[in-house]
C-alpha cells in the first residue's frame, strides 16, 4: 500500500510555501491579495513568510463591492457594518504585512471606503505609483488632500464619476504633490474637465476617456493644451458638439481633429454605433455608463494596456 505524507501546512518547507504565495502574487486572479490575507491567519509559519514585503507590491481589491442602500442625506448611501468590517480587516492586514512597500492599489469603483480608512491606507503606502480610486461619497475633501500629499510617487490614476468641483480639486492636489504623474483614466466622465487637465497636469502622457460623455471643444482643448500627450483613448465616447446652441451627437471625427491628433503616438477611437456593442451601450446610457447593467468587471477593460486591469 502506498503511503502519503499528511504533514500540516505549517510543516511544509518554507521555500515551498514561498513559491505558493508568489504564485498568488503573480496570478491574474484579482482575489490574490484577499487570498494571501486569509493565508496569513492560518498559522505563524505562513504569516512569517507572508511578512515579506515583496509579496505585497500590489493590493487588488477590485472585486470587493459594498453592500449598501441609497439614502436622502449625505453621504447619500448607507453601508452595511459587515461590509465595512470585512474591508477594514483585509485592508489593514495587507497594509501591515506590506510594511509600506505597496506600489499598486486597486479598489473597485463601487466600493465605499470610509474616510478614516482611506487616509489610514494612504499613510501606510507612501511608495504608491498606481491607484484605482474607490467611490468618493464617504471620503472628505480633507481626506483627499491628506492622501494625495502622502503619494508623492503617484504616476497613474483611475477614477470614476465625480463632480466638477472635486475633479478640479483633485487635479490641483496632484499638480502640487505628484511630480511624476503621467497616466489618467476617467471612467464614464461627463461635463467639462479639459481646462483642469491643461492647467494642472500639462505633462500628462497617457489619457483614457473611453465610454465617456465628451464635448468636442474639450477634445480640441486636450489636443491643443497637453503637448506631451502620447496616447489618447476616446473609444466608445459619446462625442457632442454643443455650439452654437445645439447639442448634436457626432458620428465621426472631422479632419480638423484628426489633424490635431496626428502628432500622437496612439489615437484610439471607435464610433461605430451600428456595429460596436460598447458604442451602442454608451449611446443608450448617454455617455454615463451604468456598469451594473453589463458583464461583471467590464469597467476594468481598456485599449491602453497600462490602464487595463
Amino acid at each position: 500500500m502506498e503511503e502519503y505524507d499528511s504533514r500540516r501546512g505549517d510543516d511544509l518547507p518554507s521555500d515551498v510555501l514561498r513559491n505558493l504565495f508568489e504564485f498568488f502574487d503573480d496570478t491574474s486572479d484579482p482575489t490574490s491579495a484577499i487570498t494571501r490575507v486569509h493565508c496569513s491567519a492560518v498559522c505563524c509559519a505562513w504569516r512569517s513568510i507572508l511578512c515579506d514585503p515583496q509579496l505585497w507590491n500590489t493590493i487588488d481589491l477590485s472585486t470587493m463591492e459594498s453592500d449598501f442602500i441609497r439614502i436622502q442625506i449625505e453621504p447619500y448611501i448607507w453601508v452595511s457594518e459587515k461590509t465595512d468590517s470585512r474591508l477594514n480587516c483585509i485592508l489593514k492586514t495587507a497594509l501591515s504585512l506590506s510594511r509600506r512597500n505597496i506600489t499598486t492599489l486597486l479598489f473597485n469603483l463601487n466600493l465605499y471606503v470610509p474616510d478614516h480608512l482611506f487616509t489610514y491606507t494612504a499613510e501606510r503606502s507612501p511608495k504608491l505609483k498606481r491607484l484605482v480610486m474607490p467611490v468618493w461619497n464617504r471620503i472628505s475633501i480633507a481626506g483627499i488632500r491628506k492622501a494625495i500629499a502622502s503619494w508623492k510617487d503617484l504616476e497613474s490614476l483611475t477614477i470614476g464619476n465625480i463632480n466638477s468641483y472635486n475633479y478640479d480639486f483633485l487635479m490641483r492636489q496632484i499638480s502640487t504633490n505628484c511630480k511624476n504623474f503621467s497616466e489618467l483614466k476617467l471612467v464614464g466622465t461627463w461635463g467639462s474637465f479639459a481646462s483642469a487637465l491643461v492647467r494642472y497636469v500639462p505633462k500628462l502622457k497617457v489619457l483614457s476617456l473611453r465610454c465617456s460623455n465628451l464635448l468636442k471643444e474639450d477634445l480640441i482643448a486636450i489636443l491643443n493644451g497637453l503637448q506631451d500627450l502620447e496616447v489618447l483613448n476616446i473609444s466608445h465616447c459619446v462625442l457632442l458638439n454643443t455650439r452654437p446652441r445645439t447639442r448634436i451627437t457626432l458620428t465621426e471625427l472631422d479632419p480638423f481633429i484628426l489633424g490635431k491628433a496626428f502628432r500622437l503616438r496612439r489615437f484610439i477611437t471607435c464610433m461605430k454605433s451600428e456595429s460596436c456593442v460598447m458604442c451602442q451601450r454608451a449611446r443608450e446610457d448617454e455617455g454615463i455608463m451604468r456598469w451594473y447593467r453589463y458583464e461583471e468587471g467590464l469597467w476594468k477593460v481598456d485599449e491602453v494596456d497600462s490602464l487595463a486591469l
